[in-house]
């Protein structure tokens, strides 16, 4: 099936934008929870609330993630599912080659 190049440069943007390691450190995070508060979620990858923020902004800016208030804190939850299966997916991937490398070894 015939994809439009506008559909073409919409999908490498979303490429670009989920081929930062902070950004994947971040979404796996979300992936093992339904919601996070921003600063655990700092917490937890090992980031500065600021550059969570930052990393976070992006990934609702582009439909990737939402956020909502709960009183003075804000939390966050994955809203494309189509993007944890692609990482699942991925991942599965690179197991896959890495067990074959390990046979060989």
């Amino acid at each position: 099936m015939a994809v439009p190049s506008t559909m073409i440069e919409l999908a490498a943007e979303r490429f670009r934008l989920l081929s930062d390691p902070t950004r994947l450190r971040l979404l796996n995070e979300l992936h093992s929870e339904d919601e996070i508060a921003v600063g655990d979620l700092a917490d937890r990858a090992g980031l500065r609330i600021s550059n969570t923020s930052k990393h976070l902004h992006q990934l609702e800016r582009e439909g990737i993630v939402s956020r909502r208030r709960r009183g003075t804190t804000v939390l966050y939850r994955i809203a494309d599912p189509s993007v944890e299966q692609l990482c699942d997916l991925v991942c599965s991937g690179l197991r896959g080659r890495f067990a074959r490398l390990a046979a060989q070894v």
